[in-house]
């Protein structure tokens, strides 16, 4: 059976966009370009899509009988911090062999300037014979999905797009006016990608602010999440964010210093990222820190130490591990010779090291029994008062305990 719209990665970014599409009765198969990583729905959620015709396959022959291809292959960093385009390549030389004239081909991928342009393309025009902006449409669109947000939503979220062509941005533009109350016309294709750069540095930079600002209020006595508090009042000029042990999360800051050569602005680097990640990047070792200073003032020794960490994934609520500080964490108190444990309501296996780590069935009991409990992520089971009773020491990292109730980042 034909389709509409074929999704091309059902990760984080695939899944959701699928899900809308299948919401606003567009015909859609999910091809699997590789094996999912993650899975930011829920098994319930994907039953009710096979319900309503959503039909995931291998067989890339299908992705030939589509009107639309969104390609939303994981992109991540490399140990050398450059941006791996292998499963974005992987899924455009699926599609290529297959592509049909007057197909829309969309890429929704996290990637740098240009990658649609001077990666993407050629890929699709040499498998294909055809010419984009010509024989088909190509345009790209940042994602925006937000898990586990349920005021921003895939239909109230306003989707930006940029096309190779004019004609590639319109054609774009119709399909996502089919899921979404708003879409923003880019001037381009690069302005479009940079859009994703730049929303992605901005919430980095200011985590790293508001990461430094917890050191320094810490140093000074200060009770930052107060000051936060107060801050937020403001009507203009401040939007709130907070601290914590890490940045995780898909969307990964990208520097200027570790794109390819013909995207690199020469003299011009993004100066203020690199220091980002390099801020943020300590703030696992900081809560370390504050972890042994916290059981030396009791008497303790980190060695030895019963350490029960409380939420080891990247958000709130949700399953995904994707770049979260808790392995780590957990990493660096091993090296001190601590024996951890952990507690998730949604993760029920975790390993650090390749090694499994102790999951606490009862979290009171484990919290009672722990020299030092770090709360790495305020999920929303977890009542705070009773844990700040329960535990012997308590080091909440996320600001989400009552004041006086436990030991603030």
């Amino acid at each position: 059976m034909p389709a509409d719209l074929a999704v091309i990665g059902l990760g984080h970014l695939g899944l959701p966009l699928a899900q809308a599409a299948v919401a606003a009765g567009i015909e859609t198969v999910g091809y699997a370009a590789g094996p999912a990583t993650d899975t930011p729905l829920t098994a319930a959620e994907i039953r009710r899509m096979s319900a309503a015709g959503f039909r995931v396959t291998t067989n890339a022959a299908e992705l030939g009988r589509v009107r639309t291809a969104v390609i939303c292959a994981p992109t991540r960093l490399g140990p050398d911090r450059a941006l791996d385009l292998d499963a974005v390549g992987e899924a455009a030389r699926a599609l290529a062999g297959r592509l049909r004239p007057h197909t829309t081909v969309i890429l929704e991928s996290a990637v740098h300037p240009g990658v649609t342009e001077d990666f993407l393309r050629p890929i699709l025009e040499e498998g294909s014979r055809l010419r984009a902006g010509r024989d088909f449409h190509l345009a790209y669109s940042p994602s925006r999905f937000d898990p586990g947000n349920r005021t921003h939503t895939f239909t109230n979220t306003p989707k930006v797009i940029g096309g190779l062509t004019p004609a590639c941005t319109e054609s774009a533009a119709a399909f996502y006016a089919r899921l979404t109350d708003k879409v923003v016309r880019a001037r381009g294709l690069r302005e479009a990608e940079t859009v994703q750069l730049l929303e992605t540095n901005y919430r980095h930079v200011n985590i790293a602010l508001m990461n430094e600002m917890a050191v320094l209020c810490h140093d000074l006595g200060v009770d930052l999440w107060d000051v936060v508090r107060c801050a937020e009042t403001k009507p203009y000029g401040f939007q709130a964010f907070r601290p914590g042990p890490g940045v995780g999360g898909h969307g990964v800051p990208l520097d200027p210093n570790y794109l390819p050569h013909t995207t690199r602005t020469p003299g011009h680097p993004l100066r203020m990222v690199g220091l980002a990640q390099e801020i943020n990047g300590r703030m696992p070792q900081y809560v370390i820190q504050r972890s042994a200073a916290l059981l030396n003032e009791h008497g303790k020794s980190a060695r030895g130490a019963r350490v029960l960490l409380l939420g080891v994934t990247y958000k709130p609520d949700l399953a995904d591990q994707e770049g979260a500080p808790a392995r780590e964490i957990a990493s660096r108190l091993l090296d001190l010779g601590a024996l951890i444990s952990y507690h998730d309501p949604y993760i029920a296996g975790w390993r650090v090291r390749d090694r499994p780590v102790p999951r606490a069935e009862s979290l009171y009991e484990a919290a009672a029994n722990a020299d030092l409990t770090i709360l790495l992520q305020q999920h929303r089971t977890y009542d705070l008062q009773g844990l700040a009773v329960k535990a012997q020491l308590l080091l909440d990292t996320r600001g989400a305990s009552p004041v006086g109730a436990a030991h603030r980042l």
